[in-house]
């Protein structure tokens, strides 16, 4: 627009000689000083091919005295290998002149004084003048954008995952070498055909809809979140794919660039895990079910001993074992119900086992109550069992010996975190107490004697407060003791 406001007669004086003279004379002193001050290079040559006009950064740019060029074939400033077409090429355009850049889709070098060559673009305008068509021509050493264009190739073609760069109407504008072995094409097959070329057929008339979207709304993000992605090999076969996507702007406009990832190796390995993790189950399941049925035969055997022996003693025994055996039976229970072999809720297991021991004990509901105050907490097979066998005797310590035959009470069950790491679990009852005459440390019943053990096999604290109210408290670490 600088040039046709240059050119204009508009302000010349009607039918005066010399007012078109001097609107001349000011057009092109307006042409000079637009083209000297110009931010390009810029050079105008005749339709013979004659330098008629440089400015300062054409003297820059190509390392030349403005003296040096004026009047000399433009040639002077093209590379050898390009100089024996450009006349043919420069005859083309007078016969038909318009503004457009030069050379499209090809690289173009300028030529220096030095005799080094650069990249350029040229930008082709013409201009009507007295002398006839000449051609005014801006020219920009893109050297610089060159060589981040090569560190970017050179980036991309480096890259480990494959990489695909295509433009918003989806075709394929770049590759690099790892895009050719995963998807086992050759550049030259992928580079100008659509995207869709590597996407399986169910997935291709989808695509297009998604790329469009992605355009719209671009940013930096993995593609399909969620989703199973797959990619199309050149032999017709699919393998599974992780795709990011990375918007970048470039003079051509928006481009994405695609770094995709074959995870055949990973998904095979993820189904071989899975695979074994389900084995691992079934067989968790079958001897978690196995110890639970075995606990209940040895039950039974007791039962058939009950049903043969008199002495009261030996039956309080053997009831006494029966209940281990069940409290042990009831964690391997709970573990296959909940189908999580590795841990058990604990809490859920108190409220499963306290009612069946003062059940066993045939202790009237409405004479010794019973009060479970548990939160969650998840404990390993290793430190449920034990801790299952604790609270077992304990409660059975309370039914037996803490209330008189008429005497009416509560047993108090609380569960609860400590920190993180431990839980607190405490037995109490407002009965009769401990007599301080009884040595907790020495005690001779079987069930304290186990108490004692357990704790430390648990590797946890153990505390006693013999009444008001009696209680027993451990403090235990949740996964079990140190090894």
């Amino acid at each position: 627009m600088a040039v046709q406001e240059a050119l204009t007669l508009a302000d010349v004086p009607p039918n005066r000689t010399e007012g078109i003279e001097l609107a001349l004379r000011k057009s092109e002193e307006r042409l000079r000083l637009v083209v000297e001050s110009a931010p390009n290079a810029m050079v105008m040559i005749g339709a013979g091919g004659t330098i008629e006009m440089v400015n300062v950064q054409a003297e820059r740019v190509f390392g030349y005295e403005r003296s040096e060029m004026l009047g000399n074939p433009i040639e002077m400033l093209i590379p050898e290998r390009f100089k024996a077409n450009h006349p043919d090429l420069r005859e083309s355009f007078f016969m038909r002149p318009a503004s457009r850049p030069m050379g499209v889709g090809r690289d173009l070098y300028g030529l220096k004084k030095d005799g080094s060559e650069f990249p350029i673009e040229i930008g082709l305008n013409p201009i009507e003048t007295e002398d006839g068509m000449m051609v005014l021509s801006a020219i920009v050493d893109i050297s610089a954008r060159k060589r981040l264009e090569e560190r970017f190739r050179l980036v991309v073609e480096s890259a480990p995952n494959a990489m695909v760069m295509i433009g918003a109407a989806g075709t394929i504008e770049m590759v690099n070498v790892q895009a050719e072995r995963v998807f086992g094409y050759e550049r030259s097959e992928m580079l100008g055909n659509p995207i869709e070329k590597l996407i399986p057929q169910r997935y291709k008339g989808g695509h297009p809809h998604l790329r469009t979207a992605f355009f719209i709304r671009a940013e930096s993000r993995p593609m399909g979140a969620g989703r199973d992605l797959y990619g199309l090999k050149k032999d017709g076969s699919e393998f599974p794919i992780e795709i990011g996507l990375n918007p970048i702007e470039t003079e051509d406009g928006l481009k994405v660039l695609s770094a995709i990832v074959d995870i055949s190796d990973r998904k095979q390995k993820e189904e071989r895990i899975q695979a074994a993790l389900k084995e691992k189950d079934i067989l968790l399941g079958e001897i978690h079910h196995r110890v639970k049925n075995n606990l209940q035969v040895v039950n039974s055997l007791l039962d058939l001993q009950i049903n043969r022996i008199t002495d009261n003693t030996v039956l309080d025994m053997l009831r006494e074992s029966q209940n281990r055996i069940k409290s042990m039976a009831l964690i391997h229970q709970t573990l296959y119900e909940s189908k999580d072999f590795v841990q058990v809720d604990f809490g859920n297991f108190l409220d499963s086992l306290a009612p069946m021991l003062v059940s066993s004990y045939r202790v009237d509901a409405a004479r010794i109550g019973l009060s479970i105050d548990a939160v969650e907490v998840l404990l390993p097979i290793q430190a449920a069992i034990p801790c299952g066998l604790i609270v077992n005797e304990l409660i059975s310590n309370c039914l037996k010996h803490a209330f008189g035959e008429e005497q009416s009470g509560l047993i108090t069950i609380k569960l609860s975190h400590d920190t993180s790491e431990f839980a607190i679990l405490s037995v109490s009852d407002n009965g009769i107490g401990i007599s301080d005459d009884i040595d907790l440390n020495r005690a001779g019943t079987l069930g304290l004697q186990l108490v004692n053990l357990l704790a430390d096999q648990l590797g946890g604290q153990l505390e006693i407060n013999r009444a008001n109210p009696t209680r027993f408290t451990l403090r235990f670490p949740i996964l079990g003791p140190a090894r």
